[in-house]
Formats: structure tokens, sequence, C-alpha cells
């Protein structure tokens, strides 16, 4: 259930609302718009269906929220959100652009790509520390030794630090050297780790699952929310079909659908939805004349001997080429980076 308040609506009708819900032993989350403040009640269901609010003061009207994610929800909060992240903004018509390898190898790996995508506009550097491959024998990440190059280089270079965490147990330690916490697909569905992110104050991009629907995404991000931490960002990077041309089938639908469903920002992930360079160009450029509210782009100095993804890294020229055309689309729908 969502209560809506009046325009007019005193503090004191709203401490009211706000105490009938914990006296009924229910939880509450406040979204405050520009023009009403929503409270959105979350706990038993037997116990929200027999909560009578609309004779309070100050209460408008109550509407019944019908799927299972309530907080991440349109019906929740009718604006975009806009995440911002250390004076970067994400959503709202602010376009975010993460770049860099897949996974940190070198201090001076990282450098050279860190310097090439800040060149070009980037505001965050991607790099993974911690790498869950399909099999054991791939190259796993460096771990803290990589995390500190990437705080190191970020800092240098003037980037945000985004980057995954695999393990639960690793989240304080990543906390500190990460400015935005990045769930890969694998753990999408890691519920446990959901709700510990949901209990930091960390930004936290969301990628969609393997083969997860829109659905269970937005409750993987609900899982987040009710935990009080909601500045989350998804990220579309495609899904696992039957085609096998590319690695996965990047689904730009879910953009259109995210959009309308909640008001969470999304960005697109065109290197991990594609696996190969050459459609990253084409399918960055769908993505935000789609109405992605920003990319993910891997770009590594020199892909061809990349320890990770180097079918799908684009080299620095191609990216500042990426960049050109995509502030291009982005004017056109009105939107800044």
């Amino acid at each position: 259930m969502i209560i809506v308040m009046k325009p007019e609506a005193t503090t004191a009708e709203l401490e009211a609302v706000k105490n009938k819900i914990t006296d009924a032993g229910l939880n509450f989350h406040l979204s405050q718009g520009s023009s009403r403040t929503i409270v959105g009640v979350i706990g038993d269901k037997k116990k929200i269906a027999t909560l009578q609010m609309n004779s309070f003061g100050g209460v408008e009207k109550t509407v019944s929220i019908t799927e299972k994610y309530k907080l991440v929800s349109r019906d929740f909060k009718k604006e975009d959100s806009i995440i911002d992240v250390n004076g970067v903004k994400i959503g709202g018509g602010h376009l975010a652009i993460m770049s860099g390898p897949c996974a940190v190898e070198s201090k001076e790996q990282l450098l050279e790509a860190a310097k090439a995508v800040k060149a070009c506009g980037a505001q965050f550097l991607r790099g993974g520390a911690f790498k869950p491959r399909t099999s054991p024998y791939d190259f796993q990440g460096l771990a803290e030794e990589g995390l500190k190059m990437l705080r190191e280089v970020a800092d240098e270079v003037g980037l945000n630090v985004v980057t995954e965490i695999v393990n639960i147990n690793d989240l304080d330690m990543i906390c500190k050297y990460a400015d935005m916490l990045q769930i890969g697909a694998r753990n999408m569905q890691n519920f446990q780790l959901l709700k510990e992110v949901g209990h930091t104050n960390k930004p936290v991009l969301l990628k969609r699952g393997l083969s997860a629907t829109i659905s269970e995404w937005l409750n993987a991000a609900e899982y987040i929310a009710s935990g009080g931490n909601y500045n989350i960002v998804l990220c579309e990077r495609g899904i696992r079909t039957y085609e096998t041309f590319t690695r996965n089938t990047l689904d730009l639908s879910a953009v259109a659908a995210v959009k309308e469903l909640s008001h969470l920002p999304i960005i697109v992930d065109p290197s991990h939805g594609t696996g190969r360079w050459q459609m990253v160009r084409p399918m960055a450029r769908a993505a935000i004349a789609a109405g992605a509210d920003g990319l993910m782009i891997e770009v590594h100095p020199h892909p061809e001997v990349a320890l990770s993804d180097g079918d799908q890294s684009l080299k620095p020229d191609n990216f500042a080429v990426v960049m050109q055309e995509v502030r291009q689309i982005a004017q056109m729908m009105g939107k800044t980076l």
C-alpha cells in the first residue's frame, strides 16, 4: 500500500500516519517529491489489508500496489530518481559513462585506460578486482591489491570507482575503496548479499541476471531498497537466449520497460551484451536512443593481451568515436553528459 499525503499536509499529520503504521507492526518508507509526500507501507499483507488510513488528517488517498516490488515501483514514486555519486548525477536527464578494463591487471594498464576514458568524458572507472569466472582456471582478479590500484588511479585521474562485490565477507573492505558497488549478473539473486548492501549508504549498480525476467530484476532491487538504501542504478547487460553469435542477447526493450515500471535509473552494458567489440558502438548508440541513463563500456589499451574479455573491449581510439556519437544522440534526447 502507498499513502498519498495532501500537498498541505502538516508534519503532525504525517507523524500520526507513521505512528499508526508502526503501531500496526508494519514498516514504512517515505518518498518526498516536488509536490507530494508518499508513504510506502511494507510488511505482512494481512496486516496491510486491515489498515484503514483514508480518514486520517492530511491523507489524500491510499493505493494498493499489486506488484511484489513496492519501493522501486513507479507507483511509489512518479518522478525519476537521480542518484548522486560524489556530485556525478545518474538519471533524470543526466548520463553516466562507466568505462575501463574488465579486470585490473596492473597499475600501468589501469592508468593508461583511466586517462583515455577520462579524456573522452567518462565519470567512472570500472574494473574488476574480484572476477567470478565460469572456469576456475581463468584469471580471478587481484583482490585487495586490485582495489588499491583502482583507488589510486581513480584519485590521480579524477574518476569515481565502480567495482564488483562477489563475497559478502568482502563488503567492508570494498566499501573502503569503491564509490559504487556493482552486483554482477551471477549475484543478482544472492539475497543475503543484496540485504547487506541494502544496509550500506553506498550507491549500487545492479546488473540483470543471466536469465532473469524484468520482474525478478526489480524484486532484487527491492531487497536493496527494503534495507534502506535507495541509491540503486539498474544495468541491462544482456540475457541468455538460444542465439550463439553474440555472447548474450542485449535486451534494449528492457530500458523502456523499466522506465514504465520503476523510477530507478537504468544504464546499458553493450560490451557484455554482445561480447564483440565491433558491436559495442552501434549498440551503445541504440541504448541512448532507447532512453538509457548511461553506458558501461569495457576499454583496454591492449585488448589482444587482456586477461579477461579482450574480445569485447574497445581500444581507446574506438571508445573516443563512440563517445562523440553518444553525445550527439544524448543532445537529441534532451540529456546531458
